[in-house]
């Protein structure tokens, strides 16, 4: 089997070395990460094991075809990587491993062959070829976008659990994708504007906060016509304090760390994204359009 993904960072990156086990792989990445990996090959440390992994990497994608392509990268990446490699896609399965909200809509317009993922897992960068897994927050669920399942999307499942990273098929991915989307927008922003792990926004006053961003979140979901498993805002967020935010507790959000790194976040395609389709359904989402700009204040004082 082979396995190209595209936009190779943290995320990509581990998953291209936890699959080169068990298939082809090639990941794109920046060629200051393919020349390290080159040299002392990747090095992955925490709790999906320790080790070092081998595997071929660079700045540009070989020749295909290829049964499935993996696109990792930051979402405002999206449409410039279909443009860039849509002669690759072919008959090949296309998947979005990506944070936000709208990616797998971009990915529909250059093939019909997408599959939706969603990933709850920390990774942070130790150094260009090094990159530490700090939380497992559950299974990675995969689907036919925007419904449905098929045998392809169970061998991409199978796969990511043959090889360590536990995977589970949903007939539901687009509801994953947004639940994944209202954890994002509830603690990825605001831990990386206070600095604080996870945990620490359970405090009072960061829960308030939090209160609001999911009862608007949670309202544009309803609009969009999204069903996600929990019924309300406020079922939903009994779920995050008792269910997602323990396992995470230590966890500093992808936010916090792009900022530390000096590289702009996605808060356009998360709580922005909320905004945006707020204002297509006529929706006030005013703590989302605050945490927007509270995030992209803190980007220009890094």
């Amino acid at each position: 089997m082979r396995i190209l993904i595209l936009g190779a960072g943290a995320v990509g990156l581990t998953v291209a070395a936890k699959l080169s086990a068990h298939a082809e792989v090639y990941a794109v990445c920046r060629k200051r990460y393919a020349d390290a990996i080159a040299a002392n090959g990747f090095v992955m440390t925490g709790i999906w094991g320790e080790g070092t992994y081998h595997f071929p990497c660079g700045e540009s994608a070989p020749a295909g075809p290829w049964d499935y392509i993996i696109i990792s990268t930051k979402s405002a990446a999206t449409r410039e990587v279909c443009e860039r490699y849509r002669h690759l896609f072919g008959d090949a399965e296309v998947v979005s491993l990506q944070n936000g909200i709208g990616n797998e809509e971009v990915i529909r317009e250059y093939t019909r062959h997408v599959i939706g993922a969603m990933i709850i897992t920390g990774f942070e960068w130790r150094a260009e070829n090094a990159v530490h897994v700090s939380v497992d927050g559950g299974e990675t669920v995969f689907g036919r976008f925007p419904d449905g399942s098929d045998a392809a999307v169970r061998t991409l499942a199978d796969l990511f659990s043959s090889s360590g990273m536990r995977s589970c098929v949903s007939s539901a991915v687009r509801s994953a994708v947004w639940s994944k989307a209202l954890y994002s927008c509830s603690l990825n922003p605001l831990g990386a504007v206070m600095e604080c792990p996870y945990g620490d926004l359970l405090r009072v006053p960061a829960w308030n906060i939090i209160t609001e961003i999911v009862r608007e979140a949670f309202a544009v979901s309803k609009a969009e016509g999204v069903e996600l498993p929990q019924k309300s805002a406020e079922e939903y967020l009994e779920f995050l304090r008792n269910e997602k935010i323990p396992p995470t507790a230590g966890h500093y959000s992808s936010m916090y760390q792009d900022i530390a790194g000096g590289r702009m976040t996605e808060v356009d395609y998360i709580n922005g994204a909320i905004v945006r389709l707020g204002a297509k359904h006529g929706i006030a989402t005013p703590v989302n359009r605050t945490i927007v700009n509270l995030t992209h204040f803190k980007e220009e004082l890094r």
